[in-house]
């Protein structure tokens, strides 16, 4: 260990530019066994390491970099899966230069440790290697329904499974993953890799329904009655609106909207055929990773152009670096510091333009956060066929909440009690982005194992 001196950070090796946007594969190479003890070695084993206070899941990393730097494959799978429902996911879509990485010692000069990438090391060389996560069997009589089947959801049944509690999950898609499986593209998360996961909580116990939304195919009393405990993990899936005139032309599109079709085409699944971009202009409206998503999408769908617009610098961007870094790398073109005024429609009434006022940085607000404010006189015209608005997502809020006692927020977030995750109706729970907003997936995963948790100690006390 403590090679730092010796040994520089390597990132994972992605492929060609040329290459990688011609087709959906995953950009990024598994870091091989020697990659990744080389990476891990550099680690200085802190007293007090900040790389394990920052992440949301508290994962064990300094531990399991020590074990994959002794070559003890077996021990850093098992510490890599206890705390984390599914690493090799978090090791590809987190965001490790805000979390993790971000907060590495070594940052001070000589670069962080590639802990992402030696995270899906662990577990894709631990299933070749023919381990599996621990799971008891139904060992129990008590049985949990869970609704929606994303990380949050896919968290929860984790560690339910792992008490032994019978789990039964319900989906309105037609596959398992939420977020995971129709948000985020291929080139960052193969569907083979979340696939892998569902199974394995299948042969666990899950029992799976899908294409089942509770409260239209399915009665919520109907599953409560049936049941000892429900957890909700439904995500925040409605767009926010930017509320400028010409927002609801026919081609101005929702990010989510856009990405699930493109994902049902890569199933060849039936899809909107609306969505099929190639040699148009393509304006993206927002700076997170889910604009860089659409972004990235458009470019290999075969779009003329491609051109984010965002109305704060490169510095605020809300999404990773990396993805950003991706994007520009693969020729998408970004417009900073300016902000949409209106979408410009023809007569036909379809959008042609999106009209923007250029912004600078003024002083810094409550948070600390520098302000937004409009140049006068600036405004401006991009040209665009398509729209996409990717400003982020609220949850929805379903009837059947209330007809429960199932209170929400302002801004409809489910309530609960943070330390339980119970919602304001005993034997309810909830967590993800039905509770917290739109936010990270490792989140999402942590609210959905703290939340299994407290059901384990309520129905197995």
């Amino acid at each position: 260990m403590r090679e730092y001196l010796k040994t520089e950070r390597i990132d994972p090796s992605k492929r060609l530019v040329v290459d990688r946007t011609k087709d959906f594969g995953e950009i990024y190479e598994v870091f091989d066994k020697d990659e990744a003890a080389t990476q891990s070695d550099r680690c200085i084993q802190c007293g007090d390491p900040f790389c394990l206070n920052k992440c949301p899941l508290h994962n064990y990393i300094p531990q399991w970099l020590k074990s994959i730097s002794e070559k003890d494959l077996e021990f850093a799978f098992r510490l890599s899966n206890e705390p984390s429902p599914f690493p090799e996911v978090m090791g590809r879509v987190c965001p490790h230069d805000r979390l993790c990485e971000g907060d590495c010692t070594l940052n001070d000069g000589h670069g962080a440790i590639t802990i992402g990438s030696v995270e899906t090391h662990i577990t894709e060389a631990g299933f070749k290697a023919g381990y599996t996560p621990d799971f008891p069997g139904i060992t129990t009589d008590k049985k949990v329904a869970v609704i929606g089947s994303g990380p949050a959801g896919l968290s929860a049944a984790t560690y339910l499974l792992r008490a032994g509690i019978a789990v039964t999950m319900y989906e309105r898609s037609d596959r398992a993953g939420g977020l995971l499986t129709y948000g985020i593209p291929n080139f960052k998360l193969d569907k083979k890799v979340v696939e892998r996961r569902v199974k394995l909580l299948e042969e666990a116990g899950l029992t799976l329904v899908l294409n089942s939304e509770v409260g239209r195919d399915i009665e919520f009393e109907t599953i409560a009655n049936e049941h000892d405990a429900m957890f909700i993990g439904v995500g925040a899936t409605k767009a926010k609106s930017a509320g400028i005139a010409g927002e609801n032309a026919p081609n101005v599109y929702k990010a989510m909207d856009y990405l699930t079709n493109i994902q049902r085409k890569n199933f060849k699944q039936p899809y909107d055929k609306k969505f099929d971009f190639k040699d148009l202009n393509v304006v993206v409206i927002g700076g997170g990773d889910t604009a860089m998503d659409c972004l990235r999408t458009a470019k290999r769908e075969g779009a003329k152009s491609v051109t984010c617009l965002y109305r704060r610098d490169e510095k605020n961007m809300p999404g990773s670096k990396k993805e950003y870094k991706n994007a520009m790398e693969e020729g998408v073109d970004f417009t900073f510091l300016v902000a949409p005024k209106e979408i410009i429609l023809n007569e036909e009434g379809r959008a042609v333009a999106v009209e923007v006022v250029k912004t600078t940085l003024g002083a810094k607000d409550e948070s600390g956060r520098q302000r937004m404010e409009e140049v006068k006189g600036s405004q401006y015209r991009v040209n665009a066929d398509v729209v996409i608005m990717s400003l982020g997502f609220d949850p929805v809020v379903p009837s059947f909440f209330a007809e429960n006692g199932i209170e929400t927020n302002s801004w409809g977030g489910i309530i609960v009690n943070e330390e339980t995750y119970e919602t304001t109706t005993p034997g309810i729970y909830a967590g993800g982005d039905c509770f917290r907003g739109a936010d990270l997936v490792v989140t999402a995963a942590y609210d959905g194992r703290e939340a299994a948790r407290s059901i384990i100690d309520s129905l197995l006390q």
